[in-house]
């Protein structure tokens, strides 16, 4: 029986460590018949050692979003290892010290400006770069924190994923009748390097606990890897601008 991705080609970015959801993400599409690129930043060893342990060799790529070039010749480096698109997974997301845990009235905009770019900015950029490759029936999802409300310690990155939230709606009206699908999946709490750099993030884990309807572990990011594996696959057709809940249905509760 076929994968549910077999003869899908993807872009997985913001691979950090094995723990991360991208990371997850790689290794179920691949496990589901895909064939991967990655991208990685900084400390590009690191990455690479990591995509050792998929299930199939995965070529890595390096991507600042912050840095033109890379972004301008990201498709040509992309197609290097692979003739086209059909998906790409955004995870990428960062915030200055100062932008997070409990400094919201005193955040400064040259940071507040950077997490902005980085965290949702960067949907937009890589969606444009990566548009030679891709074709209709293509699908670009990113990784959310729904920031319907305001959260403990979340600051100016719950700003910036709500600008993502609002980024992601426009690049569906753009890039819908290009056949071009964009969505997002808002996670539940997932205990990765970048949730750690998150001051007071066991606030997150306290209120998942006991509260979301078919439960939450922290350390399991397998299901929300298995939810964007199926909005990456051709089983969501006529979804888009949307906002794709993988957090045990913690959000459609109350206290």
């Amino acid at each position: 029986m076929a994968g549910l991705l077999e003869g899908k080609r993807l872009l997985v970015t913001g691979v950090i460590t094995d723990a991360s959801i991208a990371f997850h993400v790689a290794r179920t599409a691949q496990e589901q018949g895909a064939q991967v690129v990655l991208t990685g930043f900084g400390r590009m060893k690191l990455v690479e050692r990591i995509a050792a342990r998929l299930p199939e060799p995965a070529p890595v790529l390096e991507l600042d979003v912050q840095n033109s070039e890379q972004l301008d010749s990201l498709a040509q480096r992309v197609g290097e290892h692979v003739d086209g698109l059909d998906g790409v997974l955004h995870s990428i997301a960062f915030a200055p010290e100062s932008c997070l845990g409990g400094e919201f009235l005193n955040a400064p905009w040259e940071d507040v400006s950077t997490a902005i770019q980085v965290s949702a900015y960067s949907l937009k950029s890589l969606a444009m770069a990566c548009r030679p490759l891709l074709h209709p029936g293509s699908s670009i999802v990113g990784m959310d924190f729904d920031n319907r409300q305001a959260w403990p310690a979340y600051d100016w990155m719950g700003v910036a994923k709500s600008t993502l939230e609002s980024v992601c709606r426009y690049l569906a009206r753009d890039l819908g009748p290009d056949g071009i699908r964009v969505n997002l999946v808002a996670a539940g709490p997932v205990r990765t390097m970048a949730a750690r750099s998150i001051p007071g993030f066991a606030a997150f884990e306290d209120a998942w606990d006991g509260r979301a309807p078919l439960g939450w572990d922290i350390d399991d990011p397998t299901p929300v890897a298995h939810t964007c594996c199926a909005v990456l696959s051709d089983w969501l057709p006529a979804t888009t601008g949307s906002m794709i809940w993988a957090d045990g249905g913690f959000h459609a509760v109350g206290v």
